[in-house]
């Protein structure tokens, strides 16, 4: 039994390591840039429907301002000239609009929570596009390079990245450059 199962581990190894010379690692690269952007597109639609709809929002909530003012000036004759009945008319649709118009809010305040958090995400689904397109970049050079060995482009590479302490140093530079003005 110990022969069959070390068998299967040689045949699955040499599987995998027939898939791994199969892939190309820069197609690869290539189609997670074109999944990220394609993505990235469908978020910004998303965001110019919410956006719009927010304006939708907004528009309907001027105009409900401006009918309320209509029916409290409408109220104002009514009781000026005694006309209880049409008076309680008009505030049954008064009461009508001040609902319509919460409603109207919670829905805006919904939809700008909802833009918020997609801006934020449209944002970082940039920079790691960004990043993944800088790396692209940097293996299809290194791809290409006399020699294949990569040694000149993994120098250019480490000068392209930043560490966490200089973005540290270069932080508090900034922000004293700020805090001087």
């Amino acid at each position: 039994m110990a022969l069959i199962t070390r068998i299967g581990r040689l045949f699955r190894a040499d599987f995998h390591a027939v898939l791994d010379q199969i892939e190309e690692p820069e197609l690869l690269l290539k189609q997670a840039i074109r999944e990220m952007e394609e993505d990235l597109a469908a978020r910004e639609q998303r965001l110019r429907a919410a956006t719009h709809e927010q304006g939708e929002l907004r528009a309907r909530k001027d105009e409900l301002a401006l009918a309320l003012k209509e029916i409290e000036d409408q109220l104002d004759l009514c009781f000026t000239s005694q006309k209880h009945e049409l008076a309680r008319n008009l505030v049954r649709r008064k009461l009508e609009a001040e609902r319509r118009g919460r409603q109207l809010a919670g829905r805006e305040a919904a939809t700008e929570k909802y833009l918020g958090e997609q801006r934020a995400t449209i944002d970082r689904h940039r920079m790691t596009l960004d990043g993944l397109r800088q790396k692209a970049e940097i293996f299809t050079r290194r791809s290409w390079e006399p020699g294949g060995n990569g040694e000149v482009m993994d120098a250019v590479g480490r000068e392209l990245a930043v560490s966490d302490d200089d973005v540290e140093v270069a932080f508090l530079r900034e922000q004293n450059r700020r805090t001087r003005q």
